[in-house]
């Protein structure tokens, strides 16, 4: 039982009542994801991948930071398809994180409308994180606001963090001096091997021909060309790794991780 000072308290009877550190001044996290595309190589539509943006929400919410939720242009954004813990497929049926967030309607509005990149303020967030999925490796290219805002953040000192996919906003940060923000870099990202296993995975499922990659270039071996130090862990194993005021996690299975490595940094 709780006492009764406890229930009848207002101020102790939600649970969005965290007591941070600095209740008056809790971090504030932007979270970045795809709009919707299609994939120039499958044809399929593709979006933002749930884990990658509901596990760090569920992270840094439980220590009460502040999150809000953007995407390179604003609006409805969707998931990929096998994201999904109720697709039909199956792939990530196990993670029922996202199969709650899907089923609570006020983090579905959030999804439904994000602000656009460009009403981002680097000085009214502390931490910057870009997430994965299919999309962005389809519409990150001409996301030119994104590619700067993750320059202002990093170059301001603030936590700057990309996931799985999402890090393929490195292929397109410069810095001011003109040199690739992860030039000098370690960091990770989807390895080689989880892009050859995903790919034979659709062979084998016959959802497309034997030789046909999903993706139209690597984040790996983009990151080595770029002047990065690329490293990772076992296959599909959660991974995070920070370089200074950069935290890049390895997959769609490293968003508990990745953002965990954010608390570490920024504390409460």
């Amino acid at each position: 039982m709780f006492p009764r000072t406890f229930v009848n308290d207002p101020a102790h009877m939600s649970h969005k009542n965290l007591n941070p550190v600095d209740p008056a001044h809790p971090k504030r996290v932007a979270i970045v994801i795809s709009n919707p595309g299609v994939s120039s190589t499958t044809g399929w539509p593709v979006g933002f991948w749930w884990a990658e943006l509901t596990h760090p929400y569920f992270k840094f919410t439980e220590v009460g930071y502040q999150v809000e939720v953007f995407s390179p242009e604003g609006g409805a954004c969707t998931a990929d398809a096998m994201s999904d813990p109720e697709d039909p497929s199956q792939w990530q049926a196990e993670d029922v994180i996202s199969r709650g967030y899907k089923h609570d309607p006020a983090f579905v509005k959030l999804i439904e409308n994000t602000r656009p990149i460009t009403e981002l303020a680097v000085e009214d967030f502390d931490c910057l994180v870009v997430a994965g999925g299919q999309g962005p490796m389809f519409t990150f290219e001409n996301a030119t606001a994104l590619h700067t805002k993750f320059t202002e953040f990093y170059e301001a000192g603030k936590v700057t963090a990309a996931l799985c996919h999402g890090v393929a906003i490195l292929r397109y940060a410069t810095l001011t001096s003109g040199e690739p923000l992860v030039a000098g870099k370690t960091v990770t990202g989807f390895a080689n091997i989880e892009e050859d296993f995903a790919d034979r995975s659709t062979w084998d499922m016959g959802l497309l021909e034997n030789g046909t990659h999903i993706m139209p270039w690597r984040i790996e071996d983009e990151v080595g060309r770029l002047g990065g130090n690329y490293v990772r862990s076992g296959l599909w194993s959660g991974f995070a790794i920070r370089d200074g005021n950069l935290v890049t996690g390895q997959q769609n299975f490293s968003g508990g991780e990745t953002a965990d490595l954010i608390i570490e940094t920024l504390g409460r």
